[in-house]
């Protein structure tokens, strides 16, 4: 069963630092584990194969609002089912250097989550929010998620993207719901959030 991990970010250097790039940072150090190579898909995104995990890593090349038409490309192209298709995005909504995995949920605000939701028709597929607030004072969320990491958070990064590769790890051998339990802060409030967007 072949599933998919992916990040969600915006090409080029000018974005590589950003806060908004957490989906594309947690795709490099999985690739970087795994010692796989990018290469480009038939689509507008870049991806790497392990035969070893029966896994995908994908980027979209799309810019962040577009990235649902890379998605579709690759479920459809490698015919993946949508609940094998894990997520990794950035949510001012959580505190950095937290995550949260959930099962499924609609978009919120985020953009790019909007159009994967839009191109898939569908919202049960599991994802990965890597949380990114807590100092955003009064800037606006664009400017914010647009911002390179500060020197603080560079030296709490490593911390964050190394759980979340190993969620994504644990998510491949297992499914969704123990993942959530292992690595969650708090699995219940997760749940009870699926829960609320489902009624």
């Amino acid at each position: 069963m072949l599933r998919a991990i992916i990040g969600l970010g915006n090409p080029g250097s000018r974005y590589a630092k950003t806060r908004h790039n957490a989906g594309f940072m947690v795709i490099d150090e999985l690739a970087q584990r795994w010692q796989v190579s990018f290469r480009p898909g038939k689509g507008n995104y870049v991806f790497a194969k392990s035969t070893q995990r029966d896994a995908i890593l994908m980027k979209p090349t799309t810019y962040m609002n577009n990235s649902g038409e890379a998605v579709r490309h690759l479920t459809d192209y490698f015919k993946i089912e949508v609940e094998d298709c894990m997520v990794v995005f950035d949510d001012l909504d959580i505190l950095f250097p937290e995550l949260r995995l959930r099962k499924q949920g609609g978009a919120g605000t985020h953009r790019g989550m909007q159009s994967v939701i839009q191109h898939l028709n569908d919202i049960n597929f599991p994802r990965t929010r890597m949380g990114i607030g807590g100092d955003q004072g009064r800037r606006l969320s664009e400017d914010f998620v647009l911002e390179n990491y500060s020197k603080d958070d560079l030296n709490v990064l490593p911390e964050q993207l190394g759980k979340a590769a190993d969620a994504l790890e644990y998510w491949l051998k297992d499914d969704i719901d123990n993942t959530m339990n292992r690595f969650n802060i708090n699995p219940r409030k997760a749940q009870a959030e699926d829960l609320e967007e489902e009624n």
